[in-house]
């Protein structure tokens, strides 16, 4: 099975590849399946995001490919769930990495309530436009400071800290995160159910 994941977010695609290794199933980026452009997020929730993303690349595939994209949202206790849906642009549509990270900072400075919990939605789209949603979900804390350098495009990734942990995200490696994180729960549910597809 080929099949698109809808991104260019490199951490994103190596956290990604290395749940998929054992799998046969070849995973492909959007530069690697020569899609050009990226779908509008402006959906109202991380599932219709994950959605968008992934019928982008299903329309600009023409429908050959199976097709798979995530949102993911950090949802932190004492903003209400912001920023939610909008976290990869808190800060803004070009702010960086760095930019969003110290935006995140400055919003919850003086809180001592630091709770927080990362949501992803995954969807998986067939060639026919069958689409199927899994979902994860992990709570924890946020550091006052970050602990080390962002991952890139994961501003939040030196200064949340999942429940059962002594590390922030930054500081775990590929395997590390997979095995607890978010991500890792919601891609987990999308591998069995693609395992099930090819038998």
């Amino acid at each position: 099975m080929d099949l698109i994941l809808s991104t260019r977010n490199q951490s994103k695609i190596v956290q990604i590849k290395e749940l998929f290794k054992n799998l046969d199933i070849t995973l492909l980026s959007l530069d690697e399946a020569g899609i050009e452009g990226e779908a509008i997020e402006d959906g109202l929730s991380i599932q219709q995001n994950a959605f968008k993303k992934a019928d982008y690349a299903h329309r600009k595939s023409n429908g050959v490919y199976w097709t798979m994209a995530d949102d993911t949202g950090l949802f932190i206790k004492v903003l209400y769930g912001a920023p939610g849906v909008k976290s990869a642009r808190w800060a803004g549509e070009k702010a960086t990495t760095e930019d969003t990270m110290n935006f995140c900072l400055k919003c919850i400075a003086g809180f001592e309530d630091r709770n927080a919990t990362f949501r992803t939605s995954v969807v998986v789209i067939s060639p026919t436009r069958v689409a199927s949603y899994f979902k994860g979900e992990v709570g924890g804390r946020l550091l006052k400071e970050p602990r080390c350098v962002p991952q890139p495009q994961m501003p939040y990734s030196p200064l949340f800290i999942p429940n059962g942990s002594d590390k922030v995200w930054a500081e775990m490696s590929t395997e590390e995160e997979n095995a607890i994180s978010h991500r890792g729960i919601a891609f987990r549910q999308a591998i069995a159910f693609l395992e099930k597809i090819q038998k």
